[in-house]
């Protein structure tokens, strides 16, 4: 595939996700891959008309149609909604045509025919009346794609990344399954991906500890003993450049950062806290792991603003650059031969 196309889904029809498609196609022309919107062409005409947005909506009926269209209008692969849309409120009606739109992005990715997925940002419990029983599209797609790589979930920027051991848990629940070999094993698909998608040939990880002050020695905690320390052990003998455990609250300053590519962080808030700290409306959560690649916007469904016109495009803008990046990474098998970068 000479040209990175990417597959942009629907998301959630009565949050910010049409707004945001609109106003990334406005800004083509400036470095900004091609995409075409997986959406109901409807939908996002009348989204923007409202916004009072110059988009164009081309109807397409495959992928091969969008980059001849994509500098005249917004190539849309129709996913038809059941209802009209409101936006900020929710329609259960709608959601198979968000499942539908996720569905067929991916299955053009797994044939080749557009060269990664970005998905819009979905109101989850909304889905699971229709059907959907994960908890999030990092498990979703690993189930459509058959993985055979557990899929992990990195939140990336300019400025930082992070990679959660564990995800969409309660916190008493997600220090119970810490695990010696769930650290390892993550570990390795970072540093593989760091690698093929992110073009570091020596990928530096730095290990959050998980208790303050990384457990002081065992006096708050055994954990980093018993089995961070263990974890990163392992890391440096399958030859992963790996340190730590490293005290959380001194882990993300500038000078910290300089020091790695990506930081394992031992759950949700630990990872995702920092990143949208230093960059909220850059973030990019990037799935690795996957046989395709999937980036998303680092933010949810932002229901609160939908319709209103104060949506901003730059994470969904952010995230269409990142995959466009490691699309190429992935075609060409290029790694610089500079030092490991970050």
């Amino acid at each position: 595939m000479s040209d990175p196309l990417l597959a942009v889904t629907m998301g959630e029809p009565a949050g910010i996700g049409g707004e945001i498609t609109l106003k990334a196609w406005l800004g083509r022309g400036a470095g900004l891959p091609p995409f075409l919107a997986l959406d109901d062409p409807e939908h996002l005409a009348r989204l923007a008309r409202h916004l009072g947005l110059d988009v164009p909506i081309g109807v397409i009926d495959g992928p091969e149609a969008a980059l001849a269209l994509f500098q005249r209008a917004l190539p849309v692969l129709p996913c038809r909604l059941a209802a009209v849309a409101e936006p900020g409120r929710a329609n259960p009606a709608n959601a198979a045509a968000v499942i539908a739109s996720i569905d067929r992005a991916v299955a053009l990715a797994i044939a080749g025919r557009v060269a990664g997925v970005v998905t819009n940002p979905i109101h989850k419990l909304l889905l699971y009346g229709a059907g959907f029983r994960h908890p999030g599209h990092t498990e979703y797609l690993a189930e459509l794609t058959r993985s055979p790589t557990p899929p992990v979930m990195m939140l990336a920027s300019s400025q930082l990344r992070t990679v959660p051991i564990t995800v969409h848990m309660p916190l008493r629940e997600a220090l119970a399954t810490l695990t010696r070999e769930r650290i390892v094993t993550t570990g390795r698909i970072v540093a593989a991906a760091l690698r093929h998608d992110f073009g570091l040939p020596r990928p530096r990880l730095a290990v959050a500890g998980l208790n303050p002050h990384a457990g002081e020695g065992g006096s708050l905690g055994r954990e980093e003993i018993d089995i961070i320390q263990p974890a990163i052990a392992d890391l440096r003998q399958a030859g992963i450049e790996a340190s730590g455990p490293h005290s959380p609250d001194a882990l993300f300053h500038g000078q910290a950062r300089a020091d790695y590519d990506a930081a394992l962080c031992m759950y949700h808030d630990q990872a995702l806290i920092p990143i949208k700290t230093l960059d909220f409306w850059r973030g990019v959560n990037v799935t690795l792991g996957l046989p395709i690649v999937r980036t998303s916007p680092d933010h949810g469904t932002a229901f609160d603003i939908a319709g209103t016109g104060r949506a901003a495009p730059d994470s969904l803008v952010a995230a269409l650059l990142m995959a466009a990046e490691i699309a190429h990474h992935r075609r060409v098998g290029a790694v610089p031969a500079g030092g490991a970068g970050g």
